[in-house]
């Protein structure tokens, strides 16, 4: 029979998408509240999603990734993501830009978690390759780490494909791996 293992700690992380600095700033220091101190932030890059968000977020998206620290247990996904949705509802009743008329969501809040072997990110949305956690909320891998290096899969978003998503993948897996004492850390070298 097999024995029952505690989780090894994962690095928590957001992506930060609004067309508004005034947005990401605000949810950054929103974000520290719950998942503590920032380890990393990416430099906003544009954020193409064919015009998906066009009608509730505006044009020219903006993306930051976002890491945290200390390393977390990754039972707490379902209630991030819950969380951050509450932040991006705050967010939105509270916002008004003289230039834009209101949009319904100038603000999106994608949390997830870093592992030493895959990149798993929440979600509300049900696909046959997610897995129910709780409370409406699902669960995707989204990155592998195989054969050393990041590899995606077909239901992999495009920008979680692009040289700057998986570089900020790989140095949260690095953070995670001075995290774990040795006899934690997998042979994923």
């Amino acid at each position: 029979m097999a024995h029952r293992r505690e989780p090894i700690p994962v690095v928590p992380i957001v992506a930060v998408i609004s067309r508004y600095q005034e947005a990401r700033d605000w949810a950054m220091t929103r974000l520290t509240e719950r998942f503590g101190e920032i380890a990393e932030c990416s430099e906003p890059q544009a954020f193409e999603a064919s015009g998906y968000y066009d009608r509730e977020m505006g044009e020219e998206l903006q993306k930051q990734f976002v890491r945290f620290q200390p390393p977390t247990d990754p039972v707490k996904l379902a209630t991030w993501k819950i969380w951050t949705n509450q932040l991006e509802a705050e967010f939105a009743a509270q916002f008004v830009s003289p230039a834009v008329p209101a949009e319904s969501r100038p603000l999106n809040l994608d949390p997830g978690y870093v592992t030493e072997a895959k990149l798993v990110l929440a979600t509300t949305k049900d696909r046959d390759h997610r897995i129910y956690l709780c409370d409406g909320i699902y669960a995707e891998v989204t990155l592998s780490y195989t054969g050393r290096r990041w590899t995606s899969h077909r239901w992999t978003y495009p920008d979680y494909r692009t040289e700057l998503a998986i570089a900020f993948v790989e140095r949260c897996r690095l953070q995670l791996r001075e995290h774990l004492p040795g006899w934690q850390r997998k042979v994923l070298e």
